[in-house]
């Protein structure tokens, strides 16, 4: 039995009184102080891990001006926040052991599109691509780009002066914020926006704060006019925050704002921003080109920048390597294929960008005739892609780089700490010569990536930092790396911020540094706002690279073999791919639904690492734990956990944190599949879940579900009276007390008697092994999931005539416990040995040779996730059999005449078999239909997950999202199906409609086709 855990009391707290103050000065927003959030928002996608003492979540600017007006008070001056956005940042830019201002929860609003200026105003926490996505119908977009697109504040971007693929072009975020509405230290309300010498003279005649500070800005850019000339390198990716350089405009005007992008937090709280914005290109391709060496591919960039291309980014061969294996490549393998002439060790993707086809076709003319001839001809070969879907495919890829880099095994993996320096593109080349060859003498392993045409290069150097040899080469190479930088003219910082690396500010600053100071001083007099971060007072430290809190030490406390146990928990990078906005994208479900970062990916992972870390220190091995607890028995210590549960003393068991966090998971597996580091929370959420019931009692609920699949058969034979239970307000009212709400209905079909009646027998390994192999070859097993067999049959039933239809002779697998309900549920002990025997079954149909179908997707891809290493058989996807059996379809002339069909298909089949989708197509399209994918997410039901009490709440609101509006938009013409029961199950509880399973709408639409040789086996 694991112990009561308690988080570590190191952090200090605020001043007594401070939250409760916040409260009783009319604070709306939402404040958290327990150890969960605290630990979720100590780490970003940073080498570095600082736990803060609360985290506030402002709804409006007045939650903002209330918390600066407390601050203020003289009993909480000693008190300091950090703004944060994402939480994307690489160098721990809003990290603080003060308290974290986080805007994205609910100062999310679009306030403001003028198509016609082409500007936005925007709240601080709403996303880039929310933001473009609703800008979209109007033709224009906010241009800076850059991988963390889809989960990247405003806020976030304009703290520092965000930019990436495209920035030759279109520039940083700081060239497009027109006006940024900030909160001073002092709660004062100002909006930032460039100034003429009329405005400006009024606002240096203040006396408060907002003068102090414009009187000091400009004072300082006209006194070290020359040495700002001097110092500041004449570069695209110039040195951001605190930026003299462009403090006047070149109309005149003075613009404050170009101090405040990029200043992380550390002058002032950004509410809203005012941003330009820019027409859509008209047509866009990339030319993918190949190359046998990263080098190559480096010295051809610059020729390609010369060919006036859009944008140039180049990947070596590691990160190209790992995208093979992510879930992206089936949709762009086709543009980077083998080559006869060597392996592909490095790519350049060139963007080209025109007004009309005529345009772009005449460009692409001119860059592929210049890929033919003279020093450009260098590459193994090259692929265009123009269609949109293929262009934002490869970009998807590209963006995904950071994230794929920590997909690799074992405890030394890719981190970032030097991983955005920039230089004059001319120096690019040799200057990366240097940095591979100081990485390669200190025999480190690294990916490369970069916007060549900006001359700024990504580099991951792979460590474990939990080892002391390679802690101290963080500060090697990071000051190797800063003397690079400064010999080839550039600097350390190109794209992601300073952060903790602000110690080499004063280096690259020179004697501008004290001015950085006079400037902080102006904004920030008591440094109350990310201290330590950019300029810090004279007589005050900035932060050092070996001065924070590594992740590592975390890390050092669990151990590999701990961290290799449990299913990447302890890996996540903090990239942050699962705090995806938009609403038809499959990761994460449960943060799309709460906007609660503990309940994602990136929080559970974070928690789970906790609590690994606070067993270990009590020197308990969660592996020997769940041992010693399996071999006990499920009634051993019945009386133990019943105290535990009822005593008070075990309220702030740090355990119970955990659990609320894996409560609200959906165990819908997009995580496994999307998630560049493959975190998987319903693998490890299992394995803590059966710990914490090992300690705790479990509710009514978990008994009950765990046991449907060995109790519907029974229930089948009550059939009325559990329909009764289901269909009336009383039995309902009892399966809430139990924790059970929304169960469907049992049809008084039953798929066993129907498979008898029309004679398909079932698969016993002696019967199938008795048929020849002409036979074997002519059949077909259905794997059906007890869910649709009792709840669905007509599916299955659908599958047996249309695999007679096909010529094949059908038979249904036993019945069988798959066991997906005991393993979401912790019951892992019950699982393995349910899952060893029906294993045994499949594996011994599967030998000898017919096909084995699942019906249902998530049911059928647990035969290769939870059943990896005990089962070798291929339970197919009813898609990846019939793309092998195409030859045996045919539709009925009329049967899909006027019909738009479209596909729901479920998020665990789309996350974990990427080429499911493109292969329903494939089958419809031999039956002469051009299937639509719905683009939907989740739609809530996940299996158990909608179906129980407590969760009902988030289910409904996550088939709100993107489900309802789609089935309510489905008109008499057309033919939505959905392949998961769970889904199909939801419609029907919500929206009271039947949605078929694919198989359902294919036997109607099929003919007899004559042609086909029919099955002779008896």
């Amino acid at each position: 039995m694991i112990p009561r855990l308690r988080p570590h009391g190191s952090i200090p707290l605020p001043p007594a009184g401070f939250f409760q103050r916040l409260i009783e000065a009319g604070f709306d927003g939402d404040i958290e102080t327990g150890a969960a959030s605290r630990t979720v928002f100590s780490t970003d996608n940073s080498i570095y891990q600082i736990e803060p003492t609360g985290i506030l979540f402002p709804r409006g600017v007045e939650d903002l001006q209330i918390t600066a007006a407390v601050l203020s008070e003289p009993a909480f001056r000693g008190i300091t926040v950090a703004p944060r956005g994402g939480g994307t940042g690489t160098n721990g830019q809003s990290l603080t052991s003060g308290i974290v201002v986080d805007c994205s929860r609910h100062m999310n609003s679009i306030l403001e599109i003028d198509p016609v200026r082409r500007i936005a105003r925007v709240q601080a926490g709403v996303v880039k691509d929310q933001l473009n996505q609703a800008l979209k119908p109007y033709g224009l977009f906010f241009a800076p780009e850059l991988s963390t697109s889809n989960r990247a504040t405003i806020g976030g971007m304009v703290s520092t002066d965000a930019c990436g693929q495209g920035s030759c072009l279109y520039g940083k975020t700081s060239n497009h914020v027109l006006g940024l509405r900030i909160v001073l230290v002092d709660g004062s309300d100002w909006w930032s926006r460039p100034l003429d010498p009329e405005a400006f003279t009024e606002i240096v005649a203040r006396q408060d704060r907002v003068g102090e500070i414009h009187r000091t800005v400009e004072r300082i850019a006209r006194e070290k006019r020359d040495r700002i000339a001097e110092i500041f390198p004449k570069l695209n990716r110039y040195m951001t925050g605190y930026d003299l350089a462009h403090i006047f405009r070149s109309d005149g005007r003075f613009d404050l704002n170009a101090i405040l992008c990029g200043s992380e937090g550390t002058l002032a709280m950004i509410a809203e921003a005012e941003l330009n914005l820019l027409p859509i290109p008209a047509h866009a391709a990339l030319i993918n080109i190949r190359y046998g060496d990263f080098n190559t591919a480096l010295e051809d960039a610059r020729s390609l920048v010369a060919l006036n291309v859009a944008s140039v980014e180049t990947v070596d061969e590691k990160v190209l390597g790992l995208a093979r294996g992510d879930i992206v490549w089936t949709g762009i393998a086709r543009f980077f294929p083998d080559d006869a002439g060597g392996a592909t060790n490095g790519i350049n993707i060139a963007e080209v960008l025109a007004d009309d086809e005529a345009e772009l076709e005449r460009k692409l003319a001119e860059v592929t005739a210049a890929l033919a001839t003279g020093p450009n001809a260098r590459h193994l070969g090259y692929t265009i892609a123009r269609d949109h879907a293929e262009v934002e495919a490869i970009w998807s890829m590209r963006k995904r780089a950071v994230g794929l880099l920590g997909n690799v095994d074992g405890p030394v993996r890719p981190v970032a700490f030097v991983e955005d320096t920039a230089v004059p593109p001319e120096n690019l080349a040799p200057y990366i010569r240097e940095f591979r060859a100081l990485l390669d003498g200190a025999g480190l392993s690294y990916g490369m990536f970069g916007h060549v045409d900006a001359g700024v290069l990504h580099v991951r150097p792979a460590l474990d930092l939990t080892r002391d040899d390679h802690i101290k080469l963080v500060r090697e190479i990071s000051d190797a790396v800063v003397a690079l930088t400064r010999k080839y003219g550039g600097v350390l910082w190109g794209e992601h911020g300073k952060g903790v690396r602000s110690e080499y500010v004063p280096e690259f600053f020179g004697d501008l540094y004290p001015s950085l100071q006079e400037i902080k001083r102006a904004f920030d007099p008591e440094t109350r706002l990310n201290p330590g971060k950019i300029a810090a007072p004279s007589g005050q430290a900035l932060l050092k690279i070996d001065d924070v809190p590594l992740r590592g030490e975390t890390d050092r406390v669990i151990g590999n073999e701990i961290r290799s146990a449990f299913d990447n928990a302890a890996y996540c990078n903090g990239n942050g791919a699962c705090f995806d906005f938009e609403d038809t994208s499959p990761m994460c479900p449960s943060y799309k639904a709460t906007r609660d970062r503990r309940f994602s990916p990136k929080g559970r992972a974070a928690l789970m690492r906790e609590w690994l870390k606070l067993l270990a220190e009590k020197g308990i091995d969660a592996r020997e734990e769940a041992k010693r607890l399996r071999r006990s028995g499920p009634l051993a210590n019945l009386a133990r956990r019943a105290f535990n549960s009822l005593n008070p003393q075990n309220r702030d068991d740090f355990s119970h944190e955990v659990r609320a966090a894996m409560d609200t998971c959906l165990a819908c597996k997009a995580c496994a599949g999307q998630c560049p580091v493959k975190v998987s929370v319903p693998a490890f959420r299992s394995k803590f879940l059966e710990l914490y019931y090992g300690r705790y009692l479990r509710p009514l609920k978990d008994p009950l579900v765990a046991a449907i699949e060995t109790t519907l058969p029974l229930v089948q034979r009550i059939r009325p009276a559990y329909n009764l239970i289901v269909s009336t307000r009383a039995g309902r009212m009892m399966m809430r007390v139990a924790g059970l709400t929304s169960l469907p209905r049992l049809p008084q079909i039953s798929l066993a008697k129907e498979a008898a009646r029309l004679g398909v027998p079932l698969a016993t390994p002696s019967r199938i092994e008795a048929l020849s192999p002409r036979q074997r070859g002519q059949s077909v097993i259905f794997v059906a999931d007890a869910f649709t067999a009792y709840f669905d049959p007509e599916v299955a039933l659908a599958a047996i005539r249309l695999a007679r239809k096909m010529g094949l002779s059908p038979f249904l697998a036993a019945s069988h416990v798959n066991g997906k309900a005991l393993h979401v549920h912790g019951y892992l002990g019950r699982f393995e040995a349910a899952a060893e025997r029906t294993a045994c079954y499949l594996q011994r149909l599967d030998e000898a040779g017919v096909a084995l179908v699942g019906l249902d997707p998530s049911m059928t891809l647990a035969f290769r996730s939870e059943y990896k290493g005990m089962l070798k058989a291929a339970i197919l996807l009813p898609q990846e059999w019939l793309v092998t059996n195409l030859d045996r379809l045919a539709a009925s002339p009329s049967s899909a005449k006027g019909k738009n069909f479209r596909l729901m298909a479920h998020c665990t089949e789309r996350t974990n078999a990427p080429s499911s989708v493109a292969q329903w197509k494939q089958v419809f399209a031999s039956l002469g239909i051009d299937l639509q994918a719905a683009q939907t997410g989740c739609c809530g039901m996940a299996g158990t997950f909608g179906h129980e009490a407590r969760n009902r709440p988030i289910s409904e609101r996550l088939y709100a999202m993107s489900w309802k509006p789609e089935v309510d938009a489905s008109g008499d013409t057309d033919s939505l199906m959905a392949t998961g029961y769970s889904c199909r199950s939801q419609v029907k509880e919500i929206d009271n409609k039947r949605i078929p399973h694919p198989f359902q709408v294919i036997d109607k639409i099929m003919s007899e086709n004559p042609g086909i040789p029919q099955s002779d086996v008896a």
